[in-house]
């Protein structure tokens, strides 16, 4: 398996750390409004790397976080009034409803930024003591240039930053020592939400919250980082620097970068007038549809989103799943159990697929080809297969089928509609589950219900439901 790192600028053949064991993160949004179709391009296309290594063997430890503390989410709060607090447990509830849609598995774990705040001026004072950090009324800077690797992830030496330091400027950048030096902690202004620490009342810098989570769930070495390219620099180059010089180690082994997106061939933008939701998207389409158009392009190839691509997405899926569906009621309706000697020709011939599929996702997970080897296993199964096949040889084809969509997180096999008793026992159980304060298997079972076309609501009345 190769993937391309943006380190090295080269495919490289994956290593994990650890043999058939994935130490993976990817990060996630800043929770102060519902996610918008860029962010869902990562979680996409990471989510379905994450499938692909689980398929292939591998053990995945998949951390993704909330930003949960920000100007934004403060800014909001200011402007519903109500508290940081509120906004953000709001729209990462919010969030989780359209992952669930987008069939986007949840992480292994999902950390919050405020319930690390600790372990971040644990990682503060340790930068401090070893020189690469210092304090100037309250704030904590981290000294760019003591760290003589900066620079190797985006491939920009010191004079090139300085040329572009603005994108390095923060409130109080006349108190720098230098100006490409970059804030880990600043000092609460009134109304804002502070934790206590060594220097000031405060709250941490942006770029330290994924620094400490990496840390924490996966350990100080971990296999892949992950993100969108508008994240290379400086978020994911400050975390590299803040990281390797606490902890004495190489952070990330491989880094991950997904292209952007664009709409109708423009940057989205609010001032343009085309900033999409996921949330508004669903109400035009299944969010399967926005996920098979997401994985129809390799993920570093830039993407443009526009109505016409998502109809050509969304008649390309219904091929697929009316593809699985003539297989089922072929299957349904055989009258011959057993394959034939020619069945059994036709069904090695059909592996080929599988081994294309593996071949282009082992290139960097390449998910277009991948998703043609899908098709082209569709076509197959539509011309060697009728009324006359055999049940075993249509539940071979129809299990490949399912089994290579699974890794794409593609469903083309329709639930049977869940039963509005069976509804309510799962509903008793949550409330059980959050009475028992057992957060994790409430959050799955409210999950479960959504990807099956059930919402719930959390009423005064008490949690009803309502089909999407």
């Amino acid at each position: 398996m190769k993937v391309y790192n943006t380190l090295t600028k080269s495919k490289e053949e994956f290593v994990p750390l650890e043999e058939k064991k994935v130490k993976m993160y990817v990060c996630g949004p800043t929770v102060y409004n519902y996610i918008h179709i860029g962010n869902a391009r990562p979680m996409i296309v990471f989510d379905t790397v994450r499938r692909y290594f689980e398929y292939s063997g591998y053990e995945v430890n998949y951390v993704s976080n909330f930003t949960d503390v920000d100007d934004k989410i403060i800014n909001r709060a200011k402007e519903e009034g109500v508290s940081a607090t509120d906004v953000s447990t709001k729209y990462i509830e919010e969030c989780k409803k359209d992952m669930a849609m987008m069939n986007v598995k949840p992480a292994t774990t999902h950390p919050q930024a405020t319930e690390e705040i600790s372990g971040m001026v644990e990682m503060i004072k340790t930068l401090v003591y070893k020189g690469y950090a210092y304090e100037k009324n309250g704030t904590v800077y981290y000294k760019t240039r003591a760290f003589e690797e900066y620079g190797k992830l985006s491939h920009r030496n010191l004079d090139e930053l300085r040329s572009g330091e603005r994108d390095l400027k923060v409130t109080g950048a006349d108190e720098k020592e230098d100006n490409l030096d970059f804030v880990l902690w600043k000092p609460k202004k009134e109304g804002e939400p502070a934790w206590e620490s060594p220097w000031s009342d405060g709250r941490p810098g942006w770029h330290i919250e994924c620094s400490e989570m990496a840390k924490r769930y996966l350990g100080e070495e971990i296999d892949i980082h992950a993100g969108g390219e508008d994240l290379i620099f400086p978020h994911h180059e400050n975390e590299i620097a803040q990281s390797e010089a606490a902890n004495g180690k190489t952070f990330a082994k491989y880094w991950l970068h997904n292209a952007f997106l664009n709409i109708d061939n423009r940057k989205m933008s609010k001032s343009l007038g085309n900033f999409r939701t996921v949330r508004e998207v669903s109400k035009e389409y299944d969010l399967q549809v926005l996920r098979f158009f997401m994985l129809g392009a390799h993920y570093r190839s830039p993407l443009n989103f526009s109505a016409e691509l998502m109809e050509a997405a969304k008649t390309s899926l219904e091929r697929i799943v009316n593809g699985a569906a003539n297989l089922k009621f072929l299957s349904e309706h055989a009258k011959v159990t057993e394959m034939t000697a020619q069945e059994k020709e036709q069904l090695t011939a059909a592996m080929k697929y599988k081994d294309a599929f593996k071949a282009a996702m082992d290139d960097d997970f390449n998910t277009a080809d991948a998703v043609s080897a899908v098709f082209e296993l569709v076509r197959f199964a539509n011309s060697n297969t009728d009324g006359e096949s055999s049940k075993e040889y249509t539940e071979a084809l129809l299990k490949l089928l399912v089994e290579l969509s699974d890794v794409l997180g593609i469903v083309v096999l329709k639930e049977e509609e869940i039963l509005a008793e069976d509804i309510e026992k799962l509903i008793a159980e949550r409330q059980a589950a959050r009475k028992n304060k057992d957060f994790n298997r409430a959050d799955e079972i409210r999950d479960e219900l959504l990807a099956a076309g059930i919402v719930l609501e959390d009423t005064r009345e008490g949690v009803k439901w309502k089909k999407k």
